[in-house]
């Protein structure tokens, strides 16, 4: 649900659309629910998610960490204020030079997942710590990695321990369930795992990676029943020996705080019979995760009502690619007209950040907030 606050903003100023208006309230909501469910977990936020300095320096006053993933996430993280150590260089993929950058401005903990990245990091950032990245299932994902990113367990194992012969700490390991992860258990495998490769080190850190989700178009269930099975999934396969933890949390925190305020351009009937509403936003200036159909978001109309109908849902642009719906149901009224306004929920995460080229000459997604 849209807040009170960001209502009351639309209302007042009306800025041209379309807009996304993050209320930060949410966001030190979210964060504080997170810490309250895992208040032994060290919450590393990924920037990728949506990097506003607004966003960033609110979470560096709260004590968050950071995943970055490039010099340019390092920078914003340091001008926002994170404390020296706060950043994790969460990015396996990743140049000498980019790894130098962030050495010079104090991350002094990276992410590894092949024998080329460990050299690199070796290479460039001699005396870190690296944690080493498995590659997990990310069965139940919205939005997977695939075979993108993880090391096999054996060759973790092997990373570990060469680690020290190039002057590099092994300080644990690291694995993602994918983003938007629906499945509360999904963190049980990756644990297992960690819990096998952690073995042979002193004191452990288990990196849990992101996929915490949030409900759009369909529910998903609590905050809570994820934590707690995270936390009784560690005391399975840890025991005793409990590792230090950390997560790297970027849509929970965001998403919710978010909304974009759209228009729609025009409707119109096409040789399929079905009826097309193109809008002001698509995937090249905000709705990129509409990819594949991945994240069904939930619409609410402003200015139409009484009965709704199928739609397809596209974007502004002449490209062929920018569909939003078109196998997913989206409904929207049967008298909706060009100019109408909508309202797209839980869109403060990777929608400002991906509408950043000006693809078509269509400006990045303007950004207020409350």
């Amino acid at each position: 649900m849209t807040s009170a606050r960001t209502l009351d903003f639309l209302d007042r100023h009306r800025p041209p659309t379309p807009c996304l208006v993050m209320d930060l309230r949410v966001v030190e909501e979210r964060f504080a629910e997170l810490r309250a469910a895992l208040p032994s977990v060290r919450p590393y936020y990924a920037v990728k998610a949506n990097p506003a300095p607004e966003v960033l320096r609110l979470l560096a006053r709260l004590g968050a960490g950071f995943d970055v993933a490039s010099p340019g996430e390092v920078r914003l993280c340091v001008e926002a204020g994170a404390e020296s150590g706060s950043l994790s260089y969460g990015n396996p993929i990743a140049k000498p030079a980019e790894i130098g950058f962030a050495h010079s401005n104090a991350v002094r903990q990276f992410v590894v997942d092949c024998a080329g990245g460990l050299d690199a990091v070796a290479l460039a950032a001699r005396g870190s710590a690296v944690l080493v990245r498995f590659a997990v299932a990310d069965t139940g994902s919205r939005t997977p990695f695939g075979d993108k990113f993880g090391a096999s367990l054996s060759e973790a194992a092997d990373l570990l321990a060469r680690a020290p012969s190039v002057g590099l700490r092994p300080a644990g390991v690291s694995f993602h369930v994918g983003s938007q992860q629906v499945d509360p258990g999904a963190w049980d495998r990756g644990i297992a795992l960690a819990a096998k490769l952690a073995a042979e080190l002193d004191e452990p850190l288990v990196n849990l990676g992101g996929g915490l989700p949030v409900e759009y178009a369909e529910p998903v269930p609590p905050l809570t029943a994820y934590t707690d099975a995270i936390l009784a999934s560690v005391h399975a396969h840890f025991g005793a020996r409990a590792p230090a933890l950390m997560i790297e949390p970027g849509r929970l925190l965001v998403a919710e705080a978010g909304t974009i305020r759209t228009e729609v351009v025009q409707v119109a009937e096409r040789p399929d019979r079905r009826r097309w509403v193109y809008l002001d936003v698509g995937r090249y200036n905000g709705m990129a995760e509409c990819e594949n159909e991945a994240i069904a978001y939930r619409l609410v109309s402003l200015d139409a009502g009484g009965p709704a109908g199928p739609v397809v849902l596209a974007g502004p642009t002449c490209d062929g690619d920018d569909v939003l719906y078109r196998r997913t149901r989206c409904e929207l009224p049967l008298r909706l007209r060009a100019g109408d306004r909508l309202d797209v929920l839980a869109a403060g995460a990777y929608t400002a950040s991906y509408a950043s080229v000006g693809f078509n000459g269509i400006a990045p997604l303007r950004t207020y907030f409350v």
